[in-house]
């Protein structure tokens, strides 16, 4: 397994795909044991990194608590670490905010960047998970599906997932690990501290922001704020909740044209 050293972090790291390169950050509680990275469809037209943020899968959590600026310093570290010193970026959810202070910190960095499913902070957070951290398993994931898909309802489907929708339900109801448990509250207490607003208005790199019609989490509203504080912003709302991605055949298309520009 790929093992690197970044800073005082030993981070899990895979590569698929050939062609530009590419930084996958992911959201919240990633792990890539069950994320599937070798099956992205933008493995076929760049060269995609992958990896575990810290504290979650198999890379090291640190020895404190991390901030946002940390998730988007470990993720340009991780960069510098491979040579890569210009790459696109997409974030997903939480990836998404680690890629707009990604985006303000390190901005030589970032070619074009694409943020799915996310929010930029302030009077426009995300979905409040951590208010979520003191239920239990099955009570987690029943909060979890309407806000995944504002359409559910329980005992039925998400429109787009039929056959998936309760393989998903079961995911989020299974008990974690006590260092998973301990490495996804770490990130969602950084989560709960997110702000990009103040720095959105000095990322210049050509940015997709995408959004899902009927997302909970990462409502419509709050890409849009990404889009009007950035000078070169443009948003897709795609029909769909939070895994728009899967359930709009149109969604990787529309990213795959836009990353090769």
């Amino acid at each position: 397994m790929p093992f690197i050293d970044v800073g005082d972090l030993r981070v899990h790291h895979e590569f698929h795909g050939d062609g530009p390169p590419l930084l996958h950050i992911s959201g919240s509680g990633g792990d890539l044991r069950t994320s599937a990275p070798a099956q992205n469809a933008l493995n076929r037209d760049f060269r995609g990194l992958h990896y575990d943020q810290r504290g979650l899968g198999q890379t090291s959590r640190g020895d404190r608590q991390p901030t946002m600026a940390d998730f988007a310093d470990d993720a340009a570290a991780l960069c510098a670490a491979i040579g890569w010193d210009r790459c696109h970026v997409v974030g997903t959810s939480f990836g998404g905010m680690v890629a707009q202070h990604l985006a303000i910190r390190h901005p030589a960095l970032v070619d074009r960047l694409v943020l799915n499913c996310t929010s930029p902070g302030g009077d426009a957070p995300s979905y409040p998970l951590h208010e979520l951290q003191s239920l239990d398993a099955d009570a987690w994931a029943d909060a979890w599906m309407p806000i995944m898909d504002t359409r559910y309802e329980p005992g039925g489907e998400i429109p787009g997932l039929e056959g998936f929708t309760q393989m998903i339900r079961e995911r989020q109801a299974a008990p974690m690990s006590a260092a998973a448990a301990e490495g996804f509250a770490a990130q969602l207490e950084a989560r709960r501290g997110h702000d990009a607003t103040a720095g959105l208005a000095s990322i210049d790199a050509p940015t997709l922001v995408c959004a899902g019609r009927f997302d909970g989490i990462a409502p419509v509203g709050n890409a849009q704020r990404i889009v009007e504080a950035m000078p070169d912003a443009r948003l897709d709302v795609f029909d769909g909740g939070h895994a728009f991605m899967v359930q709009d055949r149109r969604a990787m298309p529309a990213i795959r044209e836009f990353l090769l520009g």
